[in-house]
């Protein structure tokens, strides 16, 4: 039963001040405290702090009561942390047409690149791409290449985002919902991988073997595979040590060498 809806802030402050008391630390202590004292400072923003103390020490149903009150009261914070939980099955059962809802909610906010809710924006923008391309079972959202492409270039291009420009950099590359473009395709991974987007960098790095920048190409590929994230290494290095196989050896040592500097001073 939730315990923030109309009339029943009385029930958080009790939450609150019964959890609090068990925190280390005296400061952080008597900061939460006084969100219980002070009905004025019981604002979103201290709620959702405390939701984040909460989840921090593994209290996820308490962080997900507070993060629901402040996300009821506007933070975009907390409705992205809900996102998130619901997306990922962390806290609470997994469900991702609640998620697609709470990242709908936070998308259609209208904040100015630079803000601080930017990333908050951009992450829910990406993620509601990435839904749209597939659909969710059981829902009423269905597949749309079109209205996924939309989300992924508003995060691309409004807040630089570097998952959405390598998404982008993906569809052009396909075909899917834009016209097939190779040449669109680099620029979005050339845009993503100065960011440190290992995916856009191994991407960009085959395109360029392929169309006959060897040493360059092999050395994007063999940089990338260095950082790339745990899910990702698998398909990098497939691609990485096909190219090697057919590359020369002396196009092998020469692209080793690039690697280590591009890894040093970057792939701009």
């Amino acid at each position: 039963m939730r315990i923030f809806e109309a009339g029943k802030a009385a029930v958080l402050a009790g939450l609150v001040a019964s959890t609090v008391v068990a925190l280390p630390g005296a400061a952080l202590a008597l900061d939460e405290r006084a969100v219980v004292r002070e009905p004025e400072k019981r604002s979103p923003w201290a709620v959702f702090r405390f939701g984040f103390s909460a989840y921090k020490r593994g209290e996820k149903q308490e962080a997900v009561e507070a993060y629901r009150y402040a996300a009821e009261n506007g933070q975009v914070g907390a409705r992205w942390k809900l996102a998130r939980m619901y997306a990922e099955g962390d806290g609470v059962a997994r469900n991702d047409y609640e998620a697609f809802k709470f990242f709908s909610d936070v998308a259609q906010q209208d904040v100015h690149p630079g803000s601080p809710d930017e990333a908050y924006v951009a992450d829910a923008l990406v993620a509601l791409g990435k839904y749209l391309q597939t659909g969710i079972t059981n829902s009423p959202i269905r597949a749309n290449p079109l209205a996924a492409q939309e989300h992924f270039m508003r995060a691309a291009a409004t807040y630089r985002n570097s998952e959405a420009q390598y998404q982008v950099g993906k569809m052009f590359l396909s075909g899917e919902g834009v016209a097939q473009s190779v040449q669109q395709a680099a620029r979005w991974f050339q845009l993503a991988a100065e960011k440190g987007h290992s995916g856009a960098q191994a991407t960009l790095g085959h395109i360029l073997f392929e169309s006959g920048k060897v040493v360059k190409g092999l050395a994007m590929m063999t940089a990338a595979l260095d950082h790339a994230a745990p899910g990702d290494v698998s398909w990098i290095r497939a691609m990485q040590e096909q190219a090697f196989a057919l590359a020369g050896e002396s196009d092998r040592r020469t692209a080793i060498a690039l690697a280590h500097d591009l890894r040093d001073n970057g792939f701009d």
